[in-house]
């Protein structure tokens, strides 16, 4: 049986390995000369399939799309102490860009890494309908944000991704993805309970839509999604659709990769931390004779309470060993 020293110092260093594999550096970003090679190499390697869950969230509105991604994110890495209305409170806006988004994400501690082929919001788009009653006041705001990024600790970097890199951090079972996309190059097939006006109507223009990517299967060459608009828990579509969808004018390729190494960290903290105070209130009810000697151990991932295997003395050396204040002897 470990003392309870070096059973702290276990879990201690447990911490700083998976905050040092959730920083966003860790993130793979292979260059346009070699990512093709890289590819092939990841691949040989992944497995064939791999899906997160993720908890489907609806949007409530026409524009909150990108919220309810966040949302999602949010939800599948084990932080759920928000809602959409919380996060458009976040926002002041209902124009959501995708850098908005980011700024979401970092507000709530999340490592990703954000890519587009344009850095700020792009004056050719204001002759698509979509864009063109918010863009002239969204331009200035916009640019602000992204000149900003830097400062905030968002990376950004400026190139595509295709949809075999998606599927290779998919498979990886590190990432999850939020990706802008062209709502009405999507697949019909379940558009019938979307709830965006006017998806039905046989339009080939563009709609800024927002959907998570979750998993991806290499046998059909499909990606799972949750797609806020539907009610409709889970969808597939193929690689092809999704990028059409993602490449159209429009959407800039915008794609928010989220770790999953997040929800690790978050979890390993949370366990911590209720250790902590448990063995805090061990220590004064040890120092008040209230209690026996016990330790804290891990038991099918979660931390239950058992009798100490060695002497008194020695059990309360170790407890105020572990919470002994640094400088004190």
């Amino acid at each position: 049986m470990w003392p309870l020293y070096l059973l702290l110092n276990k879990i201690l260093n447990i911490q700083d390995l998976v905050v040092e594999e959730g920083k966003p550096d860790g993130l793979v970003q292979p260059s346009s000369s070699s990512s093709s090679r890289k590819c092939e190499d990841a691949s040989a390697v992944l497995p064939c399939s791999h899906f997160v869950q993720v908890p489907h969230v609806k949007q409530l509105h026409s524009w909150d799309c990108g919220l309810a991604c966040v949302l999602m994110a949010l939800n599948a890495i084990g932080i759920n102490n928000c809602s959409i209305q919380g996060l458009a409170d976040l926002c002041c806006t209902s124009s959501i860009w995708t850098v908005d988004l980011a700024y979401l994400l970092q507000k709530y501690s999340v490592s990703f890494s954000f890519y587009t082929v344009t850095l700020g919001a792009n004056p050719n788009y204001s002759v698509e309908t979509f864009y063109k009653e918010q863009l002239p006041t969204d331009l200035v705001r916009v640019d602000m944000l992204f000149q900003k990024a830097r400062e905030e600790g968002i990376s950004i970097e400026c190139r595509s991704i295709d949809e075999r890199e998606i599927s290779l951090f998919i498979l990886s079972g590190k990432y999850i993805a939020i990706a802008l996309v062209n709502q009405y190059k999507l697949s019909h097939s379940w558009l019938e309970d979307a709830i965006l006006p006017g998806l039905n109507g046989g339009n080939s223009g563009y709609a800024g839509h927002y959907i998570v990517i979750c998993g991806y299967d290499a046998s059909t060459d499909e990606f799972e999604i949750r797609d806020p608009a539907t009610s409709r828990k889970h969808e597939r579509m193929s690689s092809r659709c999704l990028e059409d969808a993602r490449k159209s004018f429009g959407t800039d390729e915008d794609l928010l990769l989220v770790s999953q190494l997040g929800a690790t960290r978050f979890r390993s903290l949370q366990a911590c931390f209720s250790l902590f105070l448990t063995l805090r209130a061990a220590v004064v009810m040890r120092e008040e004779g209230d209690v026996d000697d016990t330790l804290i151990t891990p038991s099918h991932g979660r931390w239950c309470r058992v009798k100490m295997l060695m002497r008194r003395s020695s059990g309360r050396q170790a407890i105020r060993s572990a919470f002994r204040e640094p400088g004190k002897r």
